[in-house]
């Protein structure tokens, strides 16, 4: 059977009883300039090193530039009157604590005291980065209260460093606090029963992962690039066999996606996967973890989705949404380090949760021709393999 008819099956089933009319009418945007003091210097790609040779040093790919353009895309582009602003703050140790140990906390405010340092490869606690990392998981807690006192449904926490490698007790990829992990855990403690977390970011979300491995009220699950462990700071490889543990098992679902997948494979990955385990779990609120590293352009990424691909995921994460919580959606920024295609790509993102005739912005510069088959491929194979191992899957 042709993937586009699988696709466009499973799209119609999703939707048939969900009334376009449910989609957001707004979208809240919190924010903090302070997040813009996080420098993360310049050199070999995201090194710091100047080799001595060449004559222009890049800057480091998670560096305020990519954020500034996104921020200016949703204040002065199409999306711009469907937005609401909002201030973030900064959060507090017994925040942090919540997903973090206490000894972590302390060495990272020790680096910060002594004048920062490489934490681990590429990522850099300089001045101002403590600051900004605060902010970053303040602001993630301002927006999900937002959503949990029903002041809204869908908010958006435009924030950096981003957090989704961050462990409970180690830094990682550009990350020091679990953004998401940290206003997860505020949603389970103000009443709700069960969180979901999506992560489209191109790498794995390791450290929402290690997070919740053992609790069955997070069900966890990663849509990436299939690039395993990149050594201590790592150690997870975002296997399908990384299930979780204890009550937690089966309830961490890893998709690793062949390099190059674009919109059809996306799609068919997450009507195929995410959608019938989001319908079986029931939770009552979604965590949409969101990276434009995954576009067709990012430096850091090898996966190809375009405008019109993240367009239809939040069109599909809204009405699971409305379907089961309320329309109440958390989307948290996490990677994209194209300075302009992210912001493009932010962009359609957005618009996916409001009911819109059609497209706000025009795709600039994507064209790519997909071939879904082997992706295809991978997702049946692993859609047999969590049917087979995945408990509450295989409940009737």
């Amino acid at each position: 059977m042709p993937s586009e008819f699988l696709i466009s099956r499973r799209f119609s089933q999703l939707t048939a009883s969900e009334s376009p009319a449910m989609a957001a009418a707004r979208i809240d945007v919190f924010w903090h300039e302070g997040m813009l003091k996080h420098e993360t210097g310049s050199g070999v790609f995201d090194t710091g090193i100047d080799p001595g040779f060449l004559d222009i040093l890049e800057k480091h790919p998670e560096n305020p530039d990519r954020v500034r353009n996104m921020l200016a895309i949703l204040r002065r582009g199409p999306i711009s009157p469907y937005i609401s602003f909002h201030s973030g703050r900064p959060a507090l140790t017994s925040e942090l604590l919540t997903f973090h140990t206490q000894e972590y906390i302390n060495e990272l405010v020790e680096v910060d005291r002594k004048g920062g340092k490489e934490i681990c490869s590429g990522t850099f606690l300089n001045p101002g980065s403590w600051e900004a990392a605060l902010l970053a998981a303040g602001t993630t807690l301002s927006a999900m209260k937002h959503i949990l006192d029903r002041k809204g449904k869908v908010a958006y926490a435009l924030v950096r460093p981003p957090g989704h490698h961050a462990q409970p007790n180690k830094a990682d990829g550009y990350c020091f606090l679990n953004n998401a992990g940290v206003a997860v855990h505020m949603a389970l403690s103000s009443g709700c029963l069960k969180a979901v977390v999506i992560d489209i970011d191109v790498h794995y979300g390791n450290g929402t992962a290690e997070g919740f491995y053992n609790s069955g009220e997070v069900l966890a699950v990663s849509l990436h690039m299939n690039h395993g462990s990149w050594g201590p700071s790592h150690p997870q490889n975002g296997r399908v066999d990384e299930l979780g543990e204890g009550e937690g098992f089966g309830y961490n679902l890893n998709i690793p996606l062949p390099n190059g997948t674009g919109d059809r494979g996306y799609e068919y990955a997450v009507t195929q996967l995410v959608v019938p385990a989001v319908e079986r779990f029931g939770p009552d609120i979604i965590i949409f973890v969101v990276g434009q590293d995954s576009s067709a352009f990012d430096p850091n990424g090898r996966q190809c989705l375009t405008m019109e691909g993240y367009r239809r995921i939040s069109r599909i994460i809204c009405k699971l949404a409305n379907k089961y919580c309320e329309g109440r959606v958390l989307i948290v920024q996490e990677g994209g380090y194209h300075v302009t295609y992210s912001a493009y790509c932010l962009h359609a993102t957005l618009e996916g949760f409001l009911n819109l005739p059609k497209a706000l912005l025009d795709d600039p510069i994507a064209y790519y021709a997909e071939d879904e088959a082997f992706a295809v491929k991978v997702v049946e194979s692993i859609r047999k393999y969590q049917l087979e191992n995945v408990p509450f899957l295989k409940e009737t």
